[in-house]
């Protein structure tokens, strides 16, 4: 579950290596132990408990990334985001902690980086979305002090809240990168939650706050656009579309676009007195370097894999999930929790040898924050049309889909999803919670 950039590997030490290769085997590979890999893990083995499953994930421990824009908004404990890998790793599972280094789907292998060679019968790839800070010049060395912040990191978000709470006034700058990204929503949740906080700091008035996105549209699903248009307009925010964030420079408190015109791009530097900045991001390297990649086009480097069965177009024993894969929606835990049953029926079918019947409708859901207790809980598939597991018109910002975001999805994350359980209650059709939207 990569937030982070992993280091490049070494090809030269991983044929090193290669002499004394640890070589394991297993009935089902899955690479990655974020959500997705969790996820799958948990129903393959309630479906089937005689399955020789291993996961291949690095890290110890295991986060509950769609809480950290709650922490960046002073709204949750960054602590009550994170529990230990090997608390959500199934039992029955086997944990190999170590990192994907090179994939052979040709020979059925997955090598690590620490020269093990893991041979599988099928192969399931979620290892998430890696982050590249260093295709933002100067913002490593400039992030989480002197206004620089993201909440796309464990260690950055607690200081996203700090920043706010420290605000004086000035420009107060949100970014959204050219590149695919997890939660699209997420850069501007940060926003408007800042932007209540700086109102009852009582800075409002001497604040100019900015939306510089590299996209031309503030939302991909034209009806919640036109929704978050009208919040952008009440709240006074200045939207700067097509402005692609290239570099920080920290010392002068400037931040340099690349700004695409009629006339071609150009570069604009805006001053900040804070800076909340949404990075690049792009698959995994071992991902981008294998054949199991999309080659061309607007996938490119993304799990080459049918949107609708989940399974890789040219190597059928292997599947994909989740913010790696090459599915045309956008990479949130929601989406995860509807592609894993699919994922999960179509790889039984396939060792069963029959059928693949399961098929993914591009469900995804954003809670979209627009202010504390406000949220527009905006669901959509493929076909990027509104659409709702509740009984309401989910364009509209309501009080009672906040303590969804707040209280109730995390609890689904940790006691159902990660367990391979159902969560029956998907339309939450809980007692009495009709008369919340009053």
């Amino acid at each position: 579950m990569s937030s982070v950039i992993q280091p490049r590997t070494n090809t030269s030490e991983i044929a090193a290596n290669t002499s004394t290769q640890e070589k394991l085997h297993y009935q089902v590979v899955i690479v990655g132990g974020g959500a997705a890999g969790i996820t799958v893990a948990s129903q393959l083995h309630h479906k089937n408990g005689k399955l020789n499953i291993a996961i291949v994930e690095p890290n110890d421990k295991h986060y509950y990334q769609p809480a950290w824009t709650l922490v960046g908004g002073g709204q949750y404990s960054i602590d009550a985001t994170v529990k230990s890998e090997a608390s959500c790793i199934p039992k029955g599972v086997t944990w190999i902690q170590d990192y994907a280094a090179e994939l052979d789907p040709d020979h059925n292998n997955v090598l690590t980086r620490s020269g093990k060679q893991i041979h599988y019968d099928y192969l399931v790839l979620c290892p998430g979305i890696q982050i590249d800070w260093h295709l933002i010049e100067g913002l490593q060395d400039a992030l989480g002090k002197g206004g620089v912040c993201s909440n796309y990191a464990f260690e950055y978000a607690p200081y996203t809240w700090e920043a706010i709470r420290n605000f004086q006034g000035g420009n107060a700058l949100f970014t959204f990168p050219a590149t695919p990204i997890k939660c699209g929503g997420a850069p501007q949740k940060i926003m408007y939650m800042a932007d209540d906080a700086f109102r009852q700091q009582g800075i409002r008035n001497k604040t100019n706050m900015m939306f510089c996105s590299a996209v031309g549209a503030i939302f991909p699903v034209p009806a919640y656009a036109e929704r978050l248009l009208k919040v952008v307009d009440r709240r006074n925010i200045q939207l700067k579309f097509k402005h692609n964030l290239k570099a920080i420079r920290a010392e002068a408190k400037e931040a340099v676009f690349d700004v695409t015109t009629d006339e071609g791009v150009q570069q604009v530097v805006i001053p900040y007195d804070m800076i909340h900045v949404t990075p690049p991001m792009s698959a995994p390297d071992f991902i981008k370097t294998s054949k199991l990649a999309v080659a061309e086009g607007a996938g490119k480097g993304w799990v080459d894999v049918n949107k609708e069965t989940l399974q890789h177009n040219l190597y059928p024993n292997v599947f994909s999930l989740g913010d790696a894969s090459s599915l045309p929606t956008s990479k949130t835990a929601a989406a995860i929790r509807r592609q894993a049953p699919v994922l999960v029926e179509n790889l039984l079918a396939l060792i069963n040898s029959s059928s693949l019947t399961g098929s993914y409708n591009g469900y995804t859901c954003c809670p979209l924050i627009t202010g504390y207790g406000k949220v527009i809980m905006a669901e959509f598939d493929y076909t990027n049309q509104p659409m709702s597991t509740f009984p309401i018109d989910p364009r509209e910002e309501r009080y009672s889909m906040w303590l969804v975001k707040r209280h109730i999805l995390p609890w689904v994350y940790w006691n159902r999803m990660l367990k391979g359980k159902r969560f029956e209650g998907d339309t939450l059709k809980l007692k009495g919670w009709k008369q919340a939207q009053s």
